[in-house]
């Protein structure tokens, strides 16, 4: 039986980024890893800082070849030159996003915990969908994907998976058989050194 692919590093940004250092910290990071997409997940709600933040990690992405999707903001997907939407409704919204995106946008969901939002997702044309968190946290109701779900997505559905929330080593470690990608992001971007947390959950996925 054949091993299973390393999954991919899915590149997810802080909430907050200084636009006067965080494109260079960026650059680093694309520079030194494969990383297949990353989303612009700002916590604003400033058209002004999320288009300027667009226009410059844009830049940063699509020289090194990375796409770039943008969190929730259909419109400023489409008016930024970005490649694509990250949704957060699970799969509300995603057949009006990839109506107004086009077939060759990036259009993903996340759908928490919900295997069925997923499985709706997946028919509505979401090109990926992420579960999550998979690590213990206190956050929300304190609820996270279990290994099951990812376990049985694998198996039974086509449509890429990406886990993410809460990552650990050994959270990583666990569900790396049976995901396509990682959205890793604030569990680096915390920390005093981005690359070298990086590195210890990249090690983790073999």
């Amino acid at each position: 039986m054949a091993e299973p692919e390393r999954p991919q590093i899915y590149l997810v940004s802080p909430p907050e980024i200084e636009l006067s250092t965080f494109p260079d910290i960026l650059a680093e990071v694309l520079d030194e890893y494969e990383i297949a997409c990353l989303r612009l997940a700002l916590a604003s709600h400033d058209e002004d800082t999320l288009s300027r933040a667009g226009d410059t990690l844009r830049e940063v992405a699509h020289a090194r070849d990375v796409a770039i999707v943008i969190d929730t903001h259909v419109a400023l997907a489409e008016r930024l030159g970005l490649d694509g939407v990250h949704l957060n409704d699970g799969s509300r919204s995603v057949r009006a996003a990839r109506k107004a995106l086009g077939s060759d946008a990036i259009v993903g969901s996340y759908c928490a915990q919900s295997r069925h939002d997923g499985m709706t997702a997946a028919e509505s044309g979401a090109d990926y969908v992420a579960f999550g968190p998979i690590g213990e946290t206190a956050l929300g109701d304190g609820s996270h994907a279990e290994l099951e779900l990812f376990e049985w997505w694998s198996q039974m559905i086509e449509v890429p998976v990406v886990a993410e929330g809460a990552l650990t080593p050994e959270a990583i470690s666990r569900v790396a058989p049976f995901t396509d990608f990682f959205g890793i992001g604030e569990e680096i971007w915390r920390t005093d050194d981005p690359m070298f947390a990086l590195s210890s959950l990249f090690s983790a996925m073999d």
